[in-house]
């Protein structure tokens, strides 16, 4: 078989879905802890457009929104020529892998996914079968590439359990020990950011407020006028985090503060205990203004060059492609196909 093991302490893969403007939860979320794992992992950063179509996508915005999506990674700090960054689309070994991991993973194990219960609602039977399957393609994902960890909110741990069980069933079907049981990446502060409007819910592209969410394309004044509006309650600021477990609109902006300033929230707290939340609410956008602006302006100029951001997504699918080639064709020996 080949060997297909890192250079560094382990291999990373992650992913954003190309659906709509990126956003404040999707950079302290995910893009700001990707640029930090580049020091000691070997990264894959991926715009993953096969599971944005498990909803359906406007071809021209869909297009728009994976070339969005990219120059979201590169603005944010991923490098393209440290770690490999592609579109999923331009790797068929994801189709192909998810397929063979269809008919390992079981039905009760989808049944449990609680992810598709919530997107699909009371109209479960009128979702696709691909939102279903979403799981399996995102074990794919992973195990293309013999990933050792993923980078992973409290929303996807489930999907991370599944692909363990995928891993695990597909070794012991084939009595090998080829896929890696992959480790979750812990977070920091940020890992979840909540609605602007409803501290009881993500921050979402998908909310139909645009008050819901710091988009990364917002001006200056779009982000205090966001901050502004933004749902809290009429109690001060406690000096410890504690106090806020029942004030999910607050925790939620002192989160987010800590996280920006790579602070803890305690300490967050401390500072402005006993303060209202229009002095807090200044402080913060402040903050936000100073820290999204650079990302904000290289995504402009990075969106105002197409052709780049279209190369560097070529460039790192044959990087990709390179890895992946190797994995989908011993996947192929061993189960018995002709021809691999």
């Amino acid at each position: 078989m080949t060997n297909n093991t890192p250079d560094k302490k382990g291999r990373v893969f992650s992913g954003a879905q190309p659906s709509g403007n990126m956003h404040l939860g999707n950079y302290l979320g995910a893009f700001k802890n990707w640029v930090k794992l580049q020091k000691d992992f070997e990264c894959i950063y991926c715009v993953v457009d096969l599971h944005a179509i498990t909803v359906f996508q406007k071809p021209s915005e869909l297009r728009n929104s994976i070339r969005e999506a990219a120059a979201a990674y590169i603005a944010s700090g991923v490098d393209p020529k440290k770690s490999i960054l592609f579109n999923q689309s331009q790797v068929p070994g994801h189709a192909e892998l998810a397929w063979i991991f269809n008919c390992v993973a079981r039905l009760g194990w989808l049944n449990r996914m609680t992810q598709f219960k919530d997107k699909a609602g009371k109209n479960s039977e009128k979702a696709s079968v691909g939102l279903y399957v979403y799981p399996n393609l995102m074990a794919s994902d992973i195990l293309l590439y013999k990933a050792s960890h993923v980078p992973v909110g409290e929303d996807q741990k489930q999907h991370l359990e599944l692909t363990r069980d995928i891993a695990q069933k597909f070794n012991s079907d084939f009595g090998v020990d080829f896929f890696p049981l992959v480790e979750p990446v812990i977070q920091g502060p940020g890992a979840r950011v909540m609605s602007l409007r409803d501290g009881t819910k993500k921050m979402s592209k998908s909310d139909p407020s645009d008050l819901s969410r710091i988009a990364l394309t917002d001006d200056a004044d779009t982000i205090a006028k966001k901050f502004r509006k933004a749902k809290t309650d009429a109690e001060p600021l406690p000096d410890n985090i504690k106090d806020l477990e029942n004030r999910p609109e607050a925790l939620n902006l002192v989160s987010i503060f800590a996280a920006l300033s790579d602070r803890d929230k305690n300490e967050i707290c401390a500072e402005y205990a006993g303060k209202g939340f229009a002095d807090f609410k200044t402080s913060l956008t402040e903050l936000a203004v100073n820290k999204l602006a650079p990302v904000t302006i290289e995504m402009a100029k990075l969106m105002a060059d197409v052709t780049y951001v279209d190369q560097v997504l070529a460039d790192g699918a044959e990087r990709a492609k390179k890895l992946s080639e190797p994995v989908l064709k011993d996947v192929y020996k061993m189960l018995g196909f002709v021809g691999a």
